[in-house]
């Protein structure tokens, strides 16, 4: 059966999830049955082929009127939990954008709330929806690449300043006392790390034993836009390194290490690269499996989810880490450099040391960046 859905946020990233119910629809998996703006779509905006579906600024009433079994809630961050318990309440279940919340403690209240209400919900991480997730855990569980000494993955990317205001939110990591947390570690890039956990098999929270932050910033916001973290667990470090301020942006990628040999992923391309002693590399590309399309499928044949919340209980350690750690520091204006034609400010360089972190699972101040400062610790 057709299941309806009510898309909560449907401009910004928010269009994505349109263009992708509308593909969903037109294959019989969902109904796109209402809208959640503050303002709503013009008919313009509504991608062909989704009718007309209802439209309404109170999630509350727009499911009590349209009887969605699915509330895909792609808002601002702070108001994540207040909108997920919403349609919980009502029996609706939910996918959920990432990152989940933007404390540790508003995600605890998050899980409590959605399996005392007995919804199914599942979080937008689409990088572990990709069939090269279990493909890569089967390889490290038969010794394709001996022992496994830890992860490193690498974001080096691109943003103009018209990115961090492109919502009162954006490069925030506080907006009128709630907590945002919109760092390049937890929203652009926060795939490289739910990823780099996921392929460990470290993935709840009790996972985590340790964590170390190196937060720092380019452009003039208060969030981070050029930073590393290294996450310790039982089964050997998880180091992340992204920026925002990259000259050259490349394919974010993570990087499992054994000591006969490594496996890198290019999560966004579903392509993995094996390389081991005694033989000679091998890549292949992997299927994809999309998240509403599992949550649907969950709801009427009972597959099992991609990403339930408990499954990023690991990833919101680390977002709890940053929530907590000091304020980015700024970089010194002999570290950047804007591009006019672009207007974007760049840090000569950093694609290197983002590279050599994922390689060496070192720090910045480790890799000996003259700008980086002494990480900080959380356990």
């Amino acid at each position: 059966m057709t299941v309806p859905v009510v898309l909560a946020g449907a401009r910004g990233h928010g269009r994505w999830h349109l263009d992708n119910i509308r593909r969903l629809q037109a294959r019989g998996v969902v109904r796109l049955a209402g809208i959640c703006e503050l303002t709503p779509l013009t008919a313009a905006e509504i991608p062909d082929g989704l009718g007309t579906p209802e439209q309404s600024a109170d999630l509350g009433a727009l499911l009590d009127a349209t009887g969605a079994r699915i509330a895909v809630i792609c808002t601002p961050i702070p108001t994540h939990t207040a909108l997920a318990l919403t349609a919980a309440a009502r029996g609706t279940h939910l996918l959920l954008e990432k990152p989940p919340a933007p404390s540790y403690a508003e995600f605890r209240r998050l899980t409590d709330g959605v399996a005392e209400a007995g919804v199914a919900c599942q979080i937008g991480f689409q990088s572990l929806g990709s069939h090269a997730v279990p493909a890569i855990r089967r390889l490290l569980a038969e010794g394709a690449i001996g022992t496994v000494k830890g992860v490193g993955a690498a974001g080096a990317w691109a943003r103009d300043e018209a990115y961090f205001r492109r919502a009162p939110w954006a490069g925030r990591r506080r907006l009128d006392g709630a907590d945002v947390v919109d760092g390049v570690l937890t929203n652009p890039l926060a795939h490289a790390v739910a990823t780099g956990l996921a392929l460990l098999g470290t993935t709840r929270a009790e996972d985590v034993t340790g964590i170390e932050t190196e937060l720092l910033r380019a452009n003039a916001i208060e969030s981070d836009d050029t930073s590393c973290v290294r996450v310790h667990t039982p089964r050997g470090p998880v180091t992340v390194a992204a920026t925002l301020c990259a000259e050259h942006p490349g394919e974010p990628y993570v990087l499992v290490h054994g000591d006969r040999g490594r496996i890198t992923f290019w999560y966004k391309q579903d392509r993995v690269l094996l390389q081991r002693t005694g033989h000679g590399p091998e890549e292949t590309e992997y299927g994809r499996t999309d998240l509403l399309e599992n949550l649907a499928g969950h709801l009427e044949h009972g597959s099992a989810l991609l990403v339930p919340p408990d499954d990023t209980g690991a990833f919101m350690r680390v977002v709890e880490a940053i929530r907590t750690a000091p304020d980015p520091a700024p970089l010194p204006d002999t570290a950047w450099r804007p591009l006019p034609d672009e207007r974007r400010r760049i840090v000569p360089g950093v694609e290197g040391l983002v590279a050599a972190a994922a390689d060496t699972l070192a720090l910045y101040s480790e890799l000996g960046a003259s700008w980086a400062l002494p990480n900080e610790v959380s356990t």
